[in-house]
């Protein structure tokens, strides 16, 4: 039986590969890891799914852990890391969400039920026609532009940017 044995020979065990070994402590530390995740995310689920990544990350790179003995204060060290790592992907997407929204608020012209219309229109759209009108119409691309990065024809980039402006212009109420 592998859980009365301390960390550091249950560390030694999983090194060799042994299954059981690393089992065994995931089972002794996985309440505790989940719990201080839990208080630092203040969310069961990015909590759980930070604890599993944890354990994953432990279980591969179990050759770096220096001293056997302090697997405890490591696997905690890695799964602090992992949570920091995933606040600072939220706060970059957090701020980009921010500037976009900002950036389309302060666009003139457009009042908040045409731009919510708009929106609506350009989820309507076919994706390749989305993506030639975005480009095109929002983006600055020329023809040739959007051709290039879409992979298409630029007769075909021409039509969908002709068609997807004709039913925005519907959405808002204009004659194209």
């Amino acid at each position: 039986m592998t859980s009365g044995r301390p960390d550091a020979v249950l560390v030694a065990a999983a090194r060799k590969g042994s299954d059981a070994a690393f089992t065994a402590l995931v089972t002794r530390h996985q309440q505790g890891l989940r719990g201080f995740l839990r208080r630092l995310c203040r969310n069961h689920a990015l909590a759980d799914d930070l604890a599993q990544e944890t354990f994953v990350a432990a279980w591969t790179s179990i050759d770096g852990l220096r001293d056997p003995a302090r697997f405890r204060s490591w696997l905690y060290g890695l799964g602090w890391r992992l949570a920091a790592s995933r606040f600072r992907s939220e706060d970059r997407r957090k701020a980009r969400e921010e500037a976009y929204f900002a950036e389309q608020v302060g666009a003139p012209g457009l009042s908040p039920e045409d731009r919510v219309a708009l929106e609506s229109a350009m989820s309507q759209l076919p994706p390749d026609q989305r993506a030639a009108v975005a480009l095109c119409l929002s983006g600055g691309f020329s023809h040739t532009e959007a051709a290039e990065a879409l992979g298409l024809p630029i007769g075909t980039v021409k039509s969908h940017v002709t068609r997807g402006r004709a039913k925005l212009l519907e959405a808002l109420g204009e004659t194209p």
